[in-house]
């Protein structure tokens, strides 16, 4: 699967072969840590029309203020 194979290119990179890990909680946590702060918001999603969540937000924000 070419996602998958993408996805830990990426976790390997910027997470794993940044330094060696003492335990595997501290391994652990700089794995959901890249995750959630850095993978997730950069990543285009078809349920919001192929916009990141940041690009989605903005849009959303923008519109609920021309709104108001």
């Amino acid at each position: 699967n070419a996602a998958m194979e993408s996805f830990f290119a990426l976790l390997q990179k910027n997470v794993l072969n940044q330094r060696r890990w003492d335990t595997r909680d501290e391994l652990r946590i700089a794995i959901v840590t890249w995750i959630e702060r850095t993978y997730h918001r950069r990543r285009r999603q078809d349920r919001l029309g192929r916009l990141t969540p940041i690009e989605y937000e903005t849009t959303m924000t923008t519109s609920a203020d021309q709104a108001a």
